[in-house]
């Protein structure tokens, strides 16, 4: 018998054939083989964070796909043109930096050679290279993408690719649908790709584990909705003529090339001509300037500012609401208001059943079904409901009675699939979750990686060169954590870092993430640290180092809930750190968007040992593999290393620590007599609180760190490693721990005695670390050495990153200056170039310069710096003593966002308040990697040359009782020499 519908019966589905489009010819061009030319630590990171063979695989299985690209990597130019010519790429990759030769001027011989291989060049974001860019001849690359340090990028680049190469069978033959994306901002679009991306790759994913089986689940997201990029008004005039039938919408900039000139209008006369077809197709306009609503209203498009602190939130959301993205959500249209939604076909189909006449003609009207379901790639729905309007029923409810027919008859065939996940508890590197490790993360899977490839872990007798055992936390997790407590609104605000951390520590954590901490705190009992792990940490060109939170926990509470109660209380204080004030303030410097920032979180095994109620290590450390402050006979590729007694906090704050040359470790300036190691050696060290009562959520990261004097650790077993005693009698330094006598730490033991093979390991792992890189390192590690004489002594590396090289390949000659020319005379600086657009000093006059009163200074270079910010204008900065120290007495102790607008930046010593330079520090590392320019001198050593008196003469923009700002008429001009380390100001030409 068959069923009477109230509605026309050439409608009825009851027993139509839902066949599908054949998902299986779909995406038949695609990228094999990938070419990727970059350095060996590029390459890990492309792959190893993102899980980049991974995520690829599983697209590419889930598209019935059985190759995957292959990714064959060149560590040069050199090894490139030698693959090329062997093999077959579709594709090729490169970082700026491939060696010998300019990345422009391969690709124009690759092309010349290979004109059918696309290239792509990946670039880091940065003012030098922008600048670069715009003088660059760029007809040999299909595409410049900049990398934030975002994996997920080189999938986005294939997958745009391949969706160029397939867009005429698929969209214009098939019916598939896509997006026209129209924006010529290199920065823009290779942030807005991978997000555009992630949003089509989770709706489809989304909808495979709700109703398909696993057949079709593989073959329906070959017909995922395509992007198709234009970068100026006529490619993508053309690209709408020839798609428009099959676009989900358009996403334009405002003012982009047009007709090889630039129109800031292009994005309204685009959505103006789109408008007169009488499309109701979306459109979104984006621009850094604001627009007038009445245009907006007057052309029915969406508007985002693209200084939006949450650009990729808003656009996310946008294309979610508008691109039948995420849920169907009903609307009152005369309220414009949510009265209802719908997750899936199940609950669509429930909903439509009682959702008012009004909102189901409005939806109906506007074709926000079909558009829906296309979005999901069903499209066998979908050409069943789009030609259909209000005029081909007779009512409202034949409508609905036939929407609600024709999907139950469609889900009557469809299944469900299941995701499930576990933990390796086991592992000294395990990953949770599904999104990225993080830029510090990233470098510790490095580091575990190049350990195995070099065979370090037991290349020196009774000891062990490893990660600490280490847990990371995806991003996805923190994105999780974000949303289900809707905190990006509240942590955005102007807000003190109190009433943030007050916040988070009272949020729910999503529920898998509290299976991870049960999972951790079962299999680790020791002392954890907690640390930050974000996309833009450690990253080349993103130097985040030391802006986020570190947190300790003991974790040995007999109640295992009061322990995972405080783990999760510290991966949420790490969560909030993103928020600090100082945070907010460091990514608005670098010229990264706030909710770009993602963050991982690391928990490793604290290395140490404990003694009574502290844990600590018998030292940490720093090392670069150069040192730009050589002492005869040290030499500027020798490197540098800077350790410290406990834990490595007295470092990255820039407390006295031991500073020496791994290659002649025997060589200390510090201990070179007994008045300069009394003075210059370390009095405090910092221990883990091991009472756990003292952990509590807070904004400051010490909360259970104890700050000890040396003396405090007489009894401890692991100062006899590092101890000297110095004898006030004879007033000599014997090594070694003696009765009575002032201990000093000198590492004699370690370094003049080889205790423990420090200088040697610390070597090669520089030497290492340099070729895997193709660039100098920075390295942090760990030692225990106090174990009992069954356990091995343990060398833990923490960390390495990349020293940033100077943009500037010019030569320079100081070797001649005349004082009459000249403010200051640097033999120690570092960078290289010329800067000659700084036309303000400010300076700290040394002749009032008091050490009691430097909190005070930093506040007044604070304020002189905002207006400075505020007018996007730089300055040069002198001041005594270390810039950025932690301890008033040993400099100005400023935040490095204090001192943002900076580009160039002298200590100077005075006459009693000689201080070491900032080596060894995270704001050091900050400091070099922003490309700022940096002087030592000290006048009254012949260190240099300081002309103090010619500053004074100026007038003064500002002055008071330490500080002082002058502006000249014409640029002060700076000049660098990197390779002989030295630096001059020059007096301005008037």
């Amino acid at each position: 018998m068959q069923i009477k519908h109230n509605y026309n019966e050439l409608y009825v589905t009851d027993k139509y054939e839902f066949n599908d489009i054949a998902f299986q010819n779909l995406m038949q061009q695609r990228i094999i083989n990938v070419l990727l030319i970059c350095s060996n630590y590029d390459y890990f990171m492309l792959e190893e964070d993102g899980r980049i063979n991974e995520k690829i695989f599983l697209e590419y299985a889930s598209i019935n796909l059985r190759y995957p690209p292959q990714f064959t990597q060149a560590c040069s130019s050199e090894i490139a043109f030698e693959l090329l010519e062997k093999k077959k790429f579709d594709l090729v990759i490169t970082m700026l930096n491939v060696g010998k030769i300019d990345a422009f001027e391969m690709a124009k011989t690759v092309k010349s050679k290979f004109p059918a291989i696309p290239i792509v060049v990946l670039t880091h974001f940065s003012r030098e290279v922008s600048m670069k860019l715009a003088n660059e001849d760029l007809r040999s690359i299909d595409y410049v993408f900049c990398w934030l340090g975002n994996a997920s990028l080189l999938l986005a680049i294939i997958k745009l690719l391949e969706d160029k190469m397939n867009a005429e069978y698929d969209v214009m033959q098939k019916g598939v649908q896509a997006i026209l994306l129209v924006e010529d901002s290199i920065r823009y679009y290779s942030s807005y790709l991978p997000t555009i991306y992630k949003a089509i790759f989770d709706q489809t994913a989304e909808l495979m584990t709700e109703g398909l089986n696993e057949h079709e689940k593989m073959l329906r997201m070959r017909a995922r909705p395509k992007i198709l990029l234009a970068k100026n008004f006529d490619d993508a005039l053309s690209l709408y003529q020839k798609y428009n039938k099959n676009l989900l919408g358009v996403i334009s900039d405002i003012a982009y090339p047009r007709n090889g000139q630039m129109d800031k209008e292009s994005g309204v006369k685009l959505a103006r001509l789109i408008r007169k077809e009488g499309s109701k197709l979306p459109i979104l306009l984006q621009s850094s300037d604001e627009w007038s609503q009445d245009i907006i209203n007057e052309l029915s498009v969406k508007f985002i500012n693209k200084y939006s602190k949450i650009l990729l939130i808003e656009l996310k959301n946008y294309i979610k609401e508008n691109y039948g993205f995420g849920d169907f959500v009903f609307m009152n249209p005369e309220w414009d208001v949510e009265i209802e939604r719908a997750s899936n076909l199940k609950a669509l189909q429930f909903k439509l059943k009682y959702i008012n006449p009004k909102s189901l003609s409005y939806h109906v009207s506007n074709n926000h079904f079909s558009r829906w379901l296309k979005a999901r790639a069903l499209f066998a729905i979908a050409k069943l409901f789009e030609p259909k309007g209000l005029n081909d029923f007779n009512d409202i409810e034949e409508v609905r009675s036939y929407l609600i027919d024709t999907i139950a008859n469609y889900r009557k065939t469809k299944g469900r699939g299941v995701i499930a996940s576990h933990i390796d508890e086991y592992a000294i590197f395990t990953r949770l979750g599904d999104g990225q490790l993080g830029g510090k993360a990233r470098g510790i899977a490095f580091i575990d990686s190049f350990i195995k490839k070099h065979k370090l872990m037991f290349n020196w007798e009774n000891v062990v060169v490893s990660i600490p055992k280490t847990i990371v936390l995806t991003t996805d997790l923190f994105d999780e954590f974000m949303e289900i407590n809707k905190l990006y609104e509240f942590a955005l605000k102007d807000i003190s870092d109190e009433e943030v951390i007050e916040r988070f520590k009272n949020a729910a954590v999503p529920e898998r993430m509290k299976i991870y901490i049960e999972e951790i705190c079962k299999s680790i009992r020791e002392p954890l640290a907690v640390r930050s792990s974000s996309l833009l940490e450690d990253s080349h060109y993103q130097p985040f180092a030391g802006v986020y939170s570190t947190f300790m926990i003991s974790n040995n509470h007999p109640d295992m809930n009061v322990r995972r109660s405080q783990l999760e209380q510290a991966i949420k204080c790490v969560y909030a750190s993103v928020f600090f004030r100082e945070s907010k303030a460091y990514i608005a410097a670098t010229s990264n968007v706030i909710d770009e920032e993602k963050m991982g979180i690391v928990i490793q095994k604290i290395s140490g040992s404990a003694y009574e109620k502290r844990f600590y290590p018998t030292l940490s450390g720093v090392a670069r593999s150069v040192n730009f402050y050589p002492i005869d006979p040290e030499k500027y590729e020798d490197g540098i290393a800077n350790i410290a007694f406990g834990l490595g906090k007295t470092i990255v704050e820039g407390g006295i620590s031991l500073r020496f040359c791994p290659i002649y470790p025997k060589k200390v300036l510090q201990l070179s007599s007994p008045e300069y190691a009394l003075k210059d050696s370390q009095k405090e060290f910092y221990a883990l609180d091991l009472d756990s009562d003292k952990f509590h959520p807070a904004v400051e990261e010490t909360v259970n760190l104890l700050k000890l004097r040396v003396k405090d650790a007489e009894n401890d077993t692991a100062l006899k490693y590092v101890a000297s005693t110095y004898d006030l009698r004879d007033q000599i330094i014997r090594d070694g721990v003696q009765e009575g006598g002032k201990k000093l730490i000198t590492f004699s033991s370690i370094l003049k005695y080889d205790v423990f093979p420090l200088a040697e390991i610390i070597q090669k792992l520089l030497e290492i670390g340099k070729n895997e890189m193709n660039n100098h390192v920075e390295i942090e590690f760990s030692v225990n050495i106090d174990k009992t004489k069954e356990q091995p002594q343990i060398f833990h590396f923490l960390q390495i990153r990349p020293i940033v090289a100077a943009q500037e390949k010019m030569q320079i000659n100081l070797d001649h200056y005349s004082e009459k020319d000249t403010v200051i005379y640097s033999k120690q600086s570092l960078g290289n170039g010329i800067l000659d657009n700084i036309c303000d000093i400010v300076y700290v006059k040394p002749d009032a310069f008091d050490p009691a009163n430097t909190k005070l200074i930093a506040e007044t270079v604070e304020r002189i710096n905002i207006q400075f910010v505020k007018n996007k204008k730089n300055y040069i900065l002198i001041g005594p003593g270390r810039w950025g120290s932690s301890d008033p007495w040993l400099g100005i102790p400023v935040k490095w966002a204090q001192i943002s607008a900076a580009r160039l930046i002298v200590e100077s010593g005075l006459k009693d308040f000689h201080i070491d330079p900032s080596q060894g520090t995270h704001f050091f590392q900050n400091l070099t990697s922003f490309g700022v320019g940096y002087f030592t001198i000290n006048p009254y050593l012949n260190d240099g040359f300081y002309n103090v008196n010619f500053l004074n003469d100026q007038k003064a923009e500002f002055e008071d009782n330490y500080v002082r700002h002058i502006r000249f008429n014409t640029p002060a001009v700076i000049k660098i020499d990197g390779r002989n380390k030295k630096g001059i100001i020059y007096k301005p030409m008037n």
